[in-house]
């Protein structure tokens, strides 16, 4: 399962930035369309790499928070970290009392955890520890990186579309010689195909990595069922006690802030909640199989 969801999220990104590729030449009709779309892909994925955890906490006010701070939660999440074999990333608290949690940065040496102060009120430590360990997976596996890198391709592509496509209807020498900018299928495509399927792609990448993100929060605790409760809790109150900030930012947080309503569940950059849960219930019961199996092998039973 976790090698399939490894392949997908790169098939995704793959056909993400192909999109952006074939933008640019369907606008352009030549080969300079190739380098424009390549050109975006390229500029995006390294600003992504390079400055989404600072643009990620910004967005929702976290502020660092000193060890001295904060010991006991340093203490736990040093040994979450021991489990899952990384650095120790920085600990940000986010004002808010929507309880919701993220990891940003590019890599597990340069990682940041943000908790909401209403997440840390609301949860008991068995349940924060599993959100936490969630967010650590996420770090492990360079899932923010993967996001970063998704979200600004699909802006680029949307952006690309835009400026191209003016240049093509404003500026009559951009498309001489019988390029493709003037043709009305080349724009609409720019402007409305490319970035919807964009968006869409995005949101698919985020669902892949939240089940793996799951699993590994139920590998380190040890205990699937309390993350099961989490959610449970987050999924009651995330809607009651909304987040403010930017919602391009939605698909980093443990559940998403924000509406589940109507259109919007086209849009969704989470798994439901509930085939979520069942997923974890059924890593609990394997485990339990597993002990009774081990238990009746022992020589002692």
């Amino acid at each position: 399962m976790a090698g399939m969801n490894l392949f997908r999220t790169f098939a995704l990104l793959a056909l993400l930035s192909g999109l952006i590729v074939l933008a640019g030449y369907l606008l352009v009709g030549n080969e300079t369309g190739l380098i424009y779309g390549l050109g975006f892909a390229a500029l995006g994925s390294f600003g992504s790499w390079y400055y989404s955890d600072k643009a990620a906490l910004a967005a929702f006010k976290a502020k660092p928070t000193p060890r001295d701070d904060a010991p006991e939660l340093y203490a736990r999440l040093d040994q979450l970290c021991d489990r899952a074999g990384i650095p120790t990333p920085a600990l940000y608290l986010v004002p808010s009392e929507s309880p919701n949690a993220f990891a940003t940065g590019r890599d597990p040496n340069h990682a940041a955890i943000a908790l909401t102060e209403g997440i840390i009120d609301l949860l008991p430590d068995d349940e924060l520890d599993a959100v936490i360990a969630h967010e650590l997976t996420h770090v492990r596996n360079r899932d923010t990186l993967t996001q970063a890198v998704a979200g600004t391709l699909a802006g680029s592509l949307t952006f690309l579309g835009r400026i191209l496509t003016l240049g093509a209807l404003y500026f009559p020498m951009a498309r001489a010689g019988g390029r493709r900018g003037s043709n009305p299928i080349a724009i609409l495509f720019l402007l409305v195909i490319a970035p919807f399927a964009a968006g869409l792609i995005r949101m698919a990448i985020s669902r892949t990595r939240e089940y793996a993100a799951d699993a590994g929060a139920a590998e380190i605790t040890e205990n699937p069922m309390a993350l099961v409760r989490a959610l449970e809790t987050l999924e009651a109150m995330g809607q009651k006690v909304p987040i403010h900030g930017n919602p391009a930012f939605s698909a980093m947080f443990i559940v998403n802030p924000l509406s589940k309503e109507g259109m919007m569940t086209l849009f969704m950059t989470h798994p439901s909640t509930a085939d979520r849960i069942q997923r974890l219930k059924d890593l609990a019961d394997k485990a339990i199989a597993r002990q009774t199996e081990a238990a009746a092998l022992s020589p002692t039973a």
